[in-house]
């Protein structure tokens, strides 16, 4: 049985009955109290009756804290209202309500820089309860109960400035925080335009979706104008995405409804760099140079970096070896990314470089040019891998016109 009203077994209408008498306390403080409702949280922990009521009190006390009964009227800072892409545009053929997810002109960094991470959250809660509230009204409008929200990511211009990670690490927060409190709300999630490093991507995040979300996971290919129109009617497809709504203006993107992002203007930054904790320390001797190799065994991994130095700049570049089991002058090895001096000593540097060849890289922190003075530094490196069934997805789609869904491997 799947578990939804109409079609439980008496073992789930028992645990439903249960769920019910042992939420007696909270219900009048939940957003809905109906059946359809509490059998998502049921659903989310397999009819675990201590489970999902542990998951169920933990988002009331996230919905006091949130103050989501008002989070609709609550205004964000300008900076998250004019750069946090995305919006909600358009119904699918059932009804659903569809949420857009602009990635390529994101700038993590700049919003991070700029607006509290607390806010970031907060943004994003109210843009679930608009999600959840306009489920309600299309339920009422339509007559049947509509409780999911179709999504479409636009993952053109995802590139290497997204992996940075502290903004990864933030993404991961906001999907956690949408798993935890807004189960079995998730119809489907189609990726749209995803470039060569999107495996890379959603290896990253993919541990923050539940095993039920990943299956709803689906990597659209050349053709995926055709395939939100099997879903979605044209009329409630902005032009930009192959449909024929338009904002009243006639502008195809529809941006007032799909916010597009962009760079964020540094007059709105507030800190010029988050606080980081680093892996590893070394002094690099003056007139000499501390080398880091890693082994990338096949193309497409991502070597990402942080660094910061004490006192004075530092040179950095990467190189990929010549000679195995050596240890090689800058001189003798192929540089991949240009060694210069960077002021990490002011503010940390990151970056990241995709490894188009398997082979050993070498960071190579630079301090040959200096005569006097020793310098310290603190920085870590990570091995990106790109997520198996994703990569072979897109590799399998090249041009060819199909849709795909992304396997929940580990």
């Amino acid at each position: 049985m799947s578990g939804r009203v109409g079609d439980l077994s008496p073992r789930q209408a028992e645990a439903l009955a249960q769920f019910r008498e042992n939420l007696r306390d909270v219900l009048p403080s939940l957003p809905s109290q109906d059946d359809y409702f509490l059998l998502k949280w049921l659903r989310a922990r397999c009819f675990d009756l201590p489970k999902a009521e542990a998951m169920l009190r933990k988002h009331v006390e996230v919905r006091k804290y949130m103050d989501a009964d008002n989070i609709i009227a609550w205004e964000a800072p300008e900076v998250i209202r004019k750069y946090m892409s995305g919006g909600m545009c358009g119904y699918d053929r059932e009804g659903s309500p569809i949420w857009y997810d602009i990635i390529g002109p994101l700038d993590a960094k700049g919003l991070l820089f700029s607006a509290s991470k607390q806010d970031l959250l907060k943004n994003k809660f109210r843009d679930c309860e608009l999600l959840r509230r306009e489920c309600e009204r299309q339920s009422q409008k339509l007559g049947k109960k509509i409780e999911m929200v179709l999504m479409v990511y636009d993952c053109e211009g995802l590139g290497l400035k997204h992996l940075w990670k502290p903004a990864v690490d933030t993404y991961g927060e906001l999907l956690s925080m949408f798993e935890e409190n807004y189960p079995e709300s998730l119809k489907r999630l189609f990726i749209v335009k995803a470039p060569k490093i999107f495996p890379v991507a959603y290896n990253l995040v993919k541990h923050f979706l539940s095993e039920d979300t990943r299956k709803k996971v689906v990597v659209l290919g050349s053709n995926w104008k055709e395939v939100l129109q099997k879903y979605i009617d044209p009329e409630q497809i902005p032009v930009e995405y192959g449909g024929t709504l338009t904002d009243p203006d006639g502008d195809p993107k529809c941006p007032s409804k799909i916010n597009y992002g962009g760079d964020v203007p540094q007059r709105y930054y507030v800190r010029d760099q988050l606080a980081q904790q680093y892996e590893h320390t070394a002094v690099v001797n003056r007139g000499s140079s501390h080398q880091v190799e890693y082994e990338i065994l096949f193309p497409g991994c991502v070597l990402r970096w942080q660094f910061r130095s004490e006192g004075a700049d530092v040179g950095f570049g990467v190189y990929l070896k010549t000679k195995i089991g050596e240890r090689q002058r800058a001189g003798e090895m192929t540089e991949v990314y240009p060694n210069q001096r960077y002021n990490s000593h002011m503010v940390p540097e990151d970056g990241s470089l995709t490894c188009s060849t398997p082979g050993i890289y070498v960071l190579r922190f630079d301090n040959t040019y200096s005569y006097l003075h020793s310098k310290k530094v603190s920085y870590s490196v990570e091995v990106l891998l790109p997520d198996a069934a994703s990569a072979q997805q897109i590799q399998k789609l090249g041009d060819r016109l199909s849709e795909v869904a992304l396997n929940h491997s580990p």
